[in-house]
């Protein structure tokens, strides 16, 4: 340590002030102190008080100086602060800190269903507002290091829980497996089938990010209203295991049993026919609800009708109830769709439809996509007569979710 120089009489507080100040940058917490006790020393008798009034260093902290500079020996150069010194960590002078953060972090499991945080965003800044109202002395700095070291991190909510499970669910998915690579075998057309969700047409946000120019992002309507000459659109998908390739039907009105096997009847005639020309049946694998669900009379009926239009016996394998995930289609077809228009709005029909065609993954996937305007009107009540002149017929495992329409015998 270089001892500060005093000339032409300067040696008094105000010069100690402007050399400490012109110091402090690259000084640390043992050099600090070391310097303030240098300056003391120099002063002599009432140094330590002059020198704490012109810098702002504690006493308690110059006299340690003083000792150091004194036994050098004692502390070791190569420590900034003495073994245990410094501010004690809240959680060890506040014992029961962490104890009340785990309680308003996880009110359920830690037994206080009455935490009045149970209701609102956890967000560190209100954790340590309800922290200190509790009376501990904490920031929200403290809350969000407490909470790491506790092992806690943001998260999302994650789609795990799928309902009451079917006691069949996993014989059924064999089931399936088994009928879909019998007939992959065979040469048949095997789809999977579903409607996406619908979207918004306009100019309305698209969740995700794609690069712009710093500090121009593409502007988006603030508010979701449907615009009504524009309105939503339903992507009804057909994926082809055996060939990797991806139909959609992007309807305009609702999405029916009529408009589902619509989409299908275009994809057999646009990709289909040409693809299994010698295809005398196809089997279909689909969600156990929505338009396409097993319990829905109009799905069946407008299966027989595309049985007796093409003299294809249409096979169908629906997946049980709360399990739509599994279904190919959701995760060949629909998540490559959504991550090719992420960030990009919906400004049109034609985007729609130009940006799901687009969409393509490295193991070769091919997506035909097209515009359907026409009505499908919803309500469409089919009569028990009408039901019974479908030529169905039902496995013998679980015939409700397994079963053929055949066209019908002619009259």
């Amino acid at each position: 340590m270089v001892l500060a120089c005093y000339d032409n009489g300067m040696d008094d507080e105000s010069a100690i002030h402007t050399r400490f100040e012109m110091l402090t940058p690259f000084l640390n917490e043992r050099t600090r102190r070391l310097l303030t006790a240098a300056e003391a020393a120099a002063l002599g008798r009432g140094g330590i008080t002059a020198v704490a009034r012109a810098t702002g260093v504690s006493r308690r902290a110059i006299a340690a100086g003083l000792a150091e500079l004194h036994a050098p020996q004692a502390a070791p150069a190569h420590r900034v602060r003495s073994p245990g010194g410094g501010r004690k960590r809240a959680v060890q002078t506040d014992r029961t800190l962490q104890a009340d953060l785990e309680r308003l972090i996880d009110p359920v499991t830690r037994g206080d269903p009455e935490s009045p945080l149970r209701w609102t965003c956890k967000s560190v800044r209100k954790l340590a507002a309800e922290l200190r109202r509790l009376g501990h002395a904490t920031s929200h700095r403290m809350v969000a290091e407490l909470l790491h070291e506790l092992g806690y991190s943001l998260q999302a909510n994650r789609k795990t829980l799928e309902g009451k499970s079917h006691p069949d669910r996993d014989a059924q998915f064999a089931y399936i497996n088994a009928k879909v690579q019998d007939a992959l075998a065979a040469g048949a057309p095997v789809i999977s089938v579903d409607a996406k969700k619908k979207e918004l047409v306009g100019d309305f946000k698209n969740p995700g990010r794609e690069w712009h120019p710093a500090g121009h992002a593409v502007p988006v309507r603030v508010y979701d209203f449907v615009i009504p000459a524009l309105g939503r659109v339903t992507p009804y998908g057909v994926y082809d295991m055996a060939r990797n390739a991806g139909w959609i039907n992007v309807g305009t009105d609702h999405n029916t049993a009529t408009f589902a096997v619509e989409s299908i009847r275009r994809w057999w005639y646009a990709m289909g026919k040409t693809a299994y020309p010698q295809a005398t049946t196809v089997l279909i694998t689909a969600d156990g609800g929505g338009s396409n669900g097993s319990r829905v009379r109009l799905w069946k009926l407008e299966l027989q009708r595309l049985a007796d239009e093409t003299g294809l016996a249409i096979a169908v394998c629906h997946f049980p109830p709360g399990t739509s995930k599994w279904n190919k289609i959701e995760h060949r077809l629909f998540s490559f769709i959504s991550q090719n228009w992420r960030g990009k709005p919906l400004v049109s029909h034609e985007v729609i439809v130009n940006l799901i065609a687009a969409t393509t993954t490295k193991t070769g996937l091919q997506v035909v996509c097209q515009l359907d305007q026409h009505a499908y009107p919803a309500g469409v009540k089919v009569s028990k007569k009408a039901m019974e002149e479908i030529n169905l017929r039902r496995d013998t495992f679980h015939g409700e979710w397994n079963y053929t329409i055949l066209p019908s015998p002619q009259k």
